[in-house]
């Protein structure tokens, strides 16, 4: 998956796109709850100077949204598809505690400046206690900044697949040899693995005929009927698939009954895609 364009080359929405609406998401709600938190201060205690509640407040939004990378890059590592994996969760939780040290740190320094500038010193209290308290919180505004990109992300890939669902492609598909071709109904396609300048076509009756084409070319007319890339050299017919077995690490090795094709860690969308069959 590309990071530069709409789209990865397996169809499946890159992480600019995921990412920007993920954080656009995100940065409303924390927006939002920011301005009630400072009109509640402001409530509750009016004797304050109106810029400490401003200041309190606004240095949490500030760095939550500075460091909303954290929580997208750690999806990216440990995909949720694979939670029933240990390393998935220790991932994650290495990425909470760096979120909350990060976020505590960082509204530290941005209170004691201000609070500088104004002439003051500014007392956040027992930094162990109040740790415990902030990384309380800290686990929510994670688990919640992961949750959201994971949506974005099913949500993204869903429009980008809709349109191709309502298409009505030919049956059929035609495997260029020379001046030769065979015309294989689509359903027999197993999968289409990369060969150097060639294709390599494996078909259910055990034939592998080559075609003089890349891989993202054969892609771009087999993804609208049911293909799946699953690795920088592989395209599989979902509708073929009998099986998925773990390999570690994150990748996987697809079954298509005695064919056997790689399932990249780097492909999570492919991974759900086929799992929901």
């Amino acid at each position: 998956m590309t990071s530069g364009a709409d789209t990865g080359t397996n169809g499946a929405p890159s992480g600019r796109s995921v990412f920007l609406r993920g954080a656009a998401v995100y940065a409303t709600v924390v927006l939002v709850v920011t301005l009630i938190n400072v009109m509640s201060l402001q409530h509750e205690m009016p004797e304050l100077a109106w810029w400490k509640p401003w200041t309190w407040e606004g240095s949490s939004l500030v760095v939550i949204l500075t460091i909303l990378w954290l929580p997208w890059l750690t999806l990216r590592a440990a995909p949720l598809e694979g939670w029933r994996r240990p390393l998935i969760w220790l991932i994650h939780l290495g990425g909470m505690l760096a979120w909350s040290i990060l976020h505590v740190g960082g509204f530290l320094i941005l209170r004691h400046s201000v609070y500088a500038l104004a002439g003051e010193a500014y007392n956040y209290g027992d930094l162990d206690e109040k740790f415990l308290y902030e990384a309380r919180k800290d686990i929510l505004s994670y688990t919640m900044a992961v949750a959201t990109f994971w949506v974005a992300g099913r949500m993204v890939f869903a429009q980008r697949s809709e349109p191709a669902a309502q298409a009505s492609p030919p049956a059929t598909f035609d495997i260029r040899d020379g001046a030769r071709v065979i015309r294989v109904p689509v359903a027999d396609i197993l999968a289409v693995a990369s060969a150097g300048n060639y294709v390599e076509i494996h078909l259910a009756d055990g034939r592998k005929p080559l075609m003089r084409s890349s891989l993202g070319a054969v892609e771009a007319e087999l993804a609208p009927r049911g293909f799946v890339r699953t690795h920088r050299s592989w395209l599989v017919n979902a509708a073929r698939v009998t099986g998925l077995t773990p390999e570690g690490s994150g990748d996987w090795t697809v079954e298509l009954g005695a064919l056997e094709a790689p399932l990249s860690r780097r492909f999570p969308d492919a991974l759900a895609r086929l799992r929901a069959g």
